[in-house]
């Protein structure tokens, strides 16, 4: 037991991709045990083995990290309100939480055919802070202690449009807390817009971003930045009245 934990202890946000030998040279565990873990691992679901041979953090530990209380709380409350939102666009539609300095999404409703939005984001996935809609929204309302950690780090451009500039992000993280609300185009994936609103727990305190992702070219979002909004605040409102946030 010991070893297997210490193999998937060895996956960290720097190093979220791993091969064999480099699980070995982190955990100076024996590389024919490491490859017995491994298959154990990869057939119970706490890792999966990419076509490339190599190794990341599967789905099933995602899922038992659900179960935690506050995480499934907070889905409990959202999940009614995330499916109206997705009944009323028909678009992807993400809850996303503040993993450390990344995003962590935690649920995601998206059409079962195909539309004109690809979105690569699974649930468990855990996305940069400044390249995405609700991430920007969590580090905007989250602590001063957050935003200058992420502002004094490297700002990788995901897409044509990511903001890599520390004293535009510190700007464009300032309007958001005026508005409310933030409309992206263009910063994790090329040819999606998505519209993100934050949730509050009962202290006021950020707990949550809510999204909806649509095509670069959607004709009215700043009406889907409205709705997502409200959507937010009928969710922050719940949480209150729920008493467990």
């Amino acid at each position: 037991m010991a070893r297997a934990l210490s193999i998937l202890e060895s996956f960290s946000e720097d190093r979220p991709e791993q091969t064999l030998g480099a699980i070995v040279s982190a955990t100076n565990i024996p590389p024919a045990t490491v490859h017995r873990y491994l298959a154990e691992l990869v057939k119970w679901g706490g890792l999966d083995r990419t076509g490339r041979g190599t190794y990341t953090v599967g789905t099933r530990l995602w899922q038992l990290g659900a179960l935690a209380p506050k995480e499934r709380q907070l889905r409990d409350v959202a999940l009614p309100v995330l499916e109206d939102l997705f009944e009323t666009t028909h678009e992807v539609v993400h809850l996303v939480v503040l993993d450390g300095t990344r995003a962590l999404y935690v649920e995601k409703l998206a059409p079962r055919s195909r539309t004109g939005t690809t979105v690569s984001s699974q649930v468990g996935y855990r996305l940069p802070l400044h390249a995405t809609g609700p991430g920007k929204v969590l580090l905007a309302f989250g602590t001063p202690a957050l935003r200058e950690t992420v502002l004094s780090e490297e700002l990788p451009k995901m897409a044509s449009e990511t903001i890599t500039d520390p004293d535009v992000l510190r700007r464009a993280l300032a309007d958001i807390r005026t508005t409310g609300f933030v409309i992206s185009r263009n910063e994790m994936t090329e040819g999606n817009a998505s519209a993100a609103a934050p949730v509050f727990g009962r202290d006021t305190a950020i707990v949550a971003a809510i999204s909806v992702v649509v095509p670069a070219a959607h004709p009215n979002l700043a009406g889907l930045a409205q709705g997502v909004r409200v959507a937010a605040a009928v969710i922050s409102r719940n949480l209150r009245q729920d008493g467990r946030r």
